[in-house]
């Protein structure tokens, strides 16, 4: 069975070691509470109650989980030891309320020296169960051989510091007057004073050698140990910081206040920490709450540790306390907290999320490189690609497109989404500008950071494809313009030259042939010819009736460029084009003072006039060739600054914008003018066009 699931795997309640620890942890914690109510029976006004009910609590808090943890895995020794973290509160418990009972003015019970000392060395025990926990925590082995000492120690040091109390009289603590339990010659009490006053240092350094071990089986780890010692670590970091935080307690407040806040933290965060870290470790992502706890707990160790140098320091050199030299340190370490939390989050960020690490900074260092013009913001599919070690797609959303249409930075269309594929939004102000697509493996929380961290990377990106797109349309725009306007003048010369040319050619070789008829006498004026319907009469019909043909061709064409009907109005040139459509057109207009009068032909300039006829003749026309529709509606009305006109079919729908189709060219039209298309299509639906037109009054 994998390593994984065995940490899981649900087993049955059988009283194995670590549920039985916890279970007889459990009623000698609650033995303790029982005697620690009896002490405190004895003189209320003397023991502190609150401070003995919220050490209590915080057992109780360690044992709960205790048990629950033993029920899930009742062979591992975790169990036990949050049942010691749970029953050290309530031993303190009741080593405090006997320390308040018989240090008191006017003592309640009389000091013995066994007592003495187990009060004294109690304070050690809080550490003891945090310490092995980072050990074992949670595979319930050593991380390695050499891991042996340092386990040996956190047990072995407590044990020495009570040894050397119970050689060392306990006048020099907090009991003056009662004498050591075994009192022993000078030279095995100065011994055991040297054990005395280096226990507490070897038990810092044993503390951070245990964090150390749990930091290293954190590197080390993968799946769902590293989840759960990522859990573990958020609560156990500050176990050495505790013992730092009691003896700056003791240096300015000269008293444990301080102490106690840090150990009840402890108290309730390891077990807390543990029981999520093996019941629910997957309940949260940590990783970034980790790294903020270690930073703030090397931040304040750091702090501290110069802090108490320097206090240290100055009372070598003073003599005794200074305001000014304790005011002036705490002004340095205030200076001091900024950039060194700065350099400290570098360092644990690496340490601690590399992965996560890697890829911020990446974006990072690509934001600020772009920004100094070295490289192409282009390149953040490439950076972070390689950031993640995986092939991750970055796609743009252009300004107006639909939010499932994205494309890539060289402005081709995104790839579908492939099967497993995560997909994570980039949002800049609450609007989506792209996405990430990367592949089923990557960690989704860090894809998340890397769309935030990359939003305004992606907006510029994403800006400048559409400011491309934009480019490369408005000169694919131009050349169909420029090509549409050859074509038209070819047109123009064709029916030119095939039409009213070649009448008034004609009519000019007639003309010429009657001239020279007259002066040779072949057609004579005055003669019998010259009676009406004569030979001259027939020459002059002709002519009149050929000039009369090349002007109805001329008026034809000039048609063609701008309808004669355009000069009554916008609403009565669309009206007699709608004449000639064999299906039923509904028009509704909505034009200011569009009523044949010189105000009305202004409401609508010319021009935009002019270019609201061809697109609904162009429309309609396209509607009843190509549409099968049935009905056609036709508006045009003013809104605002715009004239819009509007085509709506209910015929077979389908119609496209491509390029070398009939709307295309009328799309550029459009643009030409400086006004919006809009198409909605779908087969079998009908067909909206709607096209939106600057019309300033």
């Amino acid at each position: 069975m994998a390593a994984e699931e065995l940490h899981l795997a649900a087993r049955p309640a059988a009283l194995g070691p670590g549920l039985a620890g916890a279970v007889a942890c459990g009623a000698a914690a609650l033995a303790c509470v029982v005697a620690t109510a009896r002490l405190a029976l004895l003189a209320p006004a003397l023991v502190p109650v609150l401070y003995l009910a919220l050490m209590d609590l915080v057992g109780l808090v360690a044992l709960v989980v205790a048990l629950l943890v033993g029920v899930r895995r009742p062979g591992s020794p975790v169990a036990a030891l949050l049942g010691l973290q749970g029953l050290v509160p309530c031993l303190v418990g009741v080593s405090d309320a006997w320390t308040a009972l018989v240090t008191a003015p006017s003592p309640v019970l009389a000091a013995t020296p066994w007592g003495a000392a187990l009060a004294e060395a109690s304070w050690m025990a809080w550490y003891v169960p945090p310490a092995l926990l980072l050990l074992l925590f949670p595979t319930a082995r050593l991380p390695g051989p050499r891991w042996r000492l340092v386990a040996a120690g956190v047990v072995g040091v407590p044990l020495a510091h009570l040894g050397a109390l119970l050689l060392v009289p306990a006048a020099t603590t907090h009991f003056p007057g009662v004498p050591a339990p075994l009192p022993a010659g000078a030279g095995v009490s100065a011994v055991a004073a040297a054990v005395w006053t280096a226990a507490p240092f070897a038990l810092l350094g044993l503390l951070v050698a245990s964090l150390v071990a749990a930091v290293r089986r954190y590197r080390r780890s993968t799946g769902v140990e590293r989840a759960q010692l990522t859990w573990f670590l958020l609560g156990a970091t500050f176990v050495p910081l505790t013992l730092l935080v009691c003896w700056l307690s003791y240096l300015v407040l000269d008293g444990p206040d301080l102490a106690v806040l840090g150990l009840v933290a402890v108290g309730l965060a390891i077990p807390a920490a543990t029981g999520v870290a093996v019941l629910r470790h997957d309940l949260y992502d940590v990783d970034r709450a980790l790294a903020a706890t270690t930073t703030c707990a090397l931040l304040s160790t750091v702090l501290l540790g110069v802090y108490t140098l320097a206090a240290f320091l100055g009372g070598l050199w003073l003599g005794r306390e200074s305001p000014v030299l304790a005011a002036a340190t705490t002004a340095v370490c205030a200076a001091a907290l900024a950039p060194v939390r700065a350099r400290l989050r570098r360092v644990v960020d690496r340490r601690v999320d590399p992965a996560r690490q890697r890829v911020l900074g990446a974006v990072a260092s690509l934001e600020a490189r772009a920004h100094a013009g070295l490289v192409r913001p282009e390149r953040l599919q490439a950076v972070l690609s390689e950031a993640f070690g995986a092939p991750v797609r970055v796609g743009y959303r252009l300004p107006g497109a639909a939010s499932d249409d994205h494309v890539d930075a060289d402005g081709a269309a995104l790839p579908p989404v492939a099967a497993g594929e995560q997909v994570v939004p980039v949002e800049v102000a609450g609007e989506e500008v792209g996405v990430l697509v990367a592949p089923p493996g990557a960690p989704r929380t860090l894809l998340r950071e890397a769309a935030t961290a990359a939003a305004l990377v992606v907006e510029v990106v994403r800006l400048r494809v559409g400011l491309t797109a934009a480019l490369r349309d408005v000169a694919e725009s131009r050349g169909r313009l420029l090509e549409a306007s050859l074509e038209e003048r070819r047109r123009l010369e064709q029916d030119l030259h095939d039409g009213a040319q070649q009448r008034l050619v004609s009519l000019g070789v007639a003309l010429r042939l009657a001239q020279r008829r007259l002066a040779s006498g072949a057609l004579d004026v005055l003669g019998p010819g010259a009676a009406p319907g004569g030979p001259l009469d027939g020459v002059l019909d002709g002519a009149v009736q050929q000039l009369s043909t090349a002007v109805a061709e001329l008026r034809q064409i000039a048609h063609g460029l701008r309808p004669a009907s355009l000069g009554d109005g916008l609403g009565a040139a669309l009206g007699s084009m709608l004449e000639r459509v064999p299906v039923p057109v509904d028009l509704r207009m909505d034009l200011e003072d569009d009523d044949g009068s010189d105000a009305g032909r202004r409401a609508v300039p010319e021009a935009v006039a002019t270019t609201a006829y061809y697109v609904a003749s162009e429309a309609v026309a396209n509607a009843v060739k190509h549409s099968g529709a049935e009905r056609i509606a036709l508006s045009a009305a003013r809104h605002d600054d715009a004239l819009v006109v509007s085509v709506r079919d209910d015929g077979c729908g389908g119609a496209s914008l491509a390029a070398g189709s009939g709307l295309a060219g009328l799309a550029d039209r459009v643009a030409a003018a400086g006004g919006d298309l809009r198409l909605v299509s779908p087969r079998g639906a009908g067909t909206l066009l709607e096209v939106r037109l600057p019309c300033g009054s």
